[in-house]
């Protein structure tokens, strides 16, 4: 049995945060948690921050593991809610920002962090799902919980990235009209494959327009923020709600208060990271039931863990469509 293992290692050098390849042991790892043997891992636009100069400071301390998911199998276990043989998943939890994450061949990790893998899903298609599919689904969820109404599309924004991608899937499996937003021509055909009803180019909702405008959307699921998130909003029909999680085109808001006082509109923050353990079980247990499997093959690409950093600075050009999978062990 293999003493030491590949890791991705972020460390400081000279006052900048560099990450490379290494082989690390067991005795590496922190001290405290279940170790995994870790099968996957995804590729999402905070990897790319961390993985390239630690942007952002997204890890906030070094040495540290970056990879903010993994998919894999507990080797080892001092809780007794998990035991050896038990494949896992890990999402959020600060993972790549304050503990080590899952760009490790093994990885030890809180107990509570852990969930284990729903049925009618394997190790490689948790990743494919990953936080972008989980956030897309508390996304959904969201909505849902809201009300919103099927009589007019949701919008989805950022609709090729990971989070756009999944939840364009769930929507349409859903039943739902989707209107994906997009500024790459070449991702048109995927996205109707994916469901979506409407394409739209990113630049319509780029512009600010009138405070409040014409009801176009039941519901927005937002992953850019900034200008579009506030032109979404204005666009939202009586009594909608937007789910608002990212910020790839920045972390301002630059609206009024007149769609949630005239309108009643809800915007409701999706918090994928922290998300306690009654909805965390109930959406991955929505993705596994809902989630067509072969939308998600169509939209997921399998990459060697050799090829990650190459990989991961494509997605901070928006050169990367829908989910990137890390197979650990290729």
């Amino acid at each position: 049995m293999p003493t030491s293992f590949k890791a991705i290692l972020a460390t400081e050098e000279d006052g900048k945060a560099v990450a490379r390849m290494t082989e690390i042991s067991a005795g590496d790892l922190p001290s405290e948690g279940v170790l995994i043997d870790v099968a996957y891992s995804g590729l999402n636009y905070k990897d790319g921050l961390a993985l390239n100069g630690n942007l952002g400071k997204v890890m906030r301390s070094l040495p540290m593991v970056p990879g903010i998911d993994l998919s894999g199998t507990v080797r080892e276990s001092s809780d007794p809610r998990f035991v050896p043989g038990d494949e896992v998943v890990v999402t959020g939890w600060g993972l790549s920002e304050t503990e080590w994450g899952g760009y490790s061949q093994q990885a030890r990790v809180k107990a509570d962090f852990l969930v284990k893998l729903p049925a009618g899903l394997d190790l490689r298609q948790a990743m494919a799902i990953g936080t972008a599919g989980f956030t897309a689904m508390l996304c959904v969820m969201a909505l849902e919980d809201h009300g919103v109404r099927k009589d007019k599309p949701i919008l989805v924004t950022g609709a090729a990235g990971g989070v756009g991608s999944v939840a364009t899937a769930i929507l349409a499996a859903g039943g739902y009209q989707v209107a994906a937003s997009t500024g790459r021509a070449e991702t048109h055909d995927y996205l109707k494959a994916l469901g979506a009803t409407e394409i739209l180019d990113r630049s319509e909702l780029a512009q600010a327009g009138r405070p409040v405008d014409k009801e176009r959307w039941s519901g927005v699921v937002d992953t850019v923020g900034s200008q579009t998130l506030a032109t979404a909003i204005a666009q939202v029909a009586r009594h909608g709600s937007v789910a608002a999680c990212g910020l790839a085109g920045g972390n301002d808001l630059p609206t009024t208060v007149l769609p949630f006082i005239l309108r009643g509109v809800n915007l409701l923050g999706i918090d994928s990271v922290y998300c306690q353990e009654e909805p965390r079980g109930r959406a991955w247990a929505r993705l596994a039931a809902e989630l067509p499997k072969d939308k998600l093959d169509s939209m997921t690409d399998v990459i060697p863990f050799d090829e990650l950093m190459a990989r991961s600075k494509l997605i901070l050009k928006g050169q990367v469509r829908g989910r990137t999978v890390v197979d650990l062990g290729a």
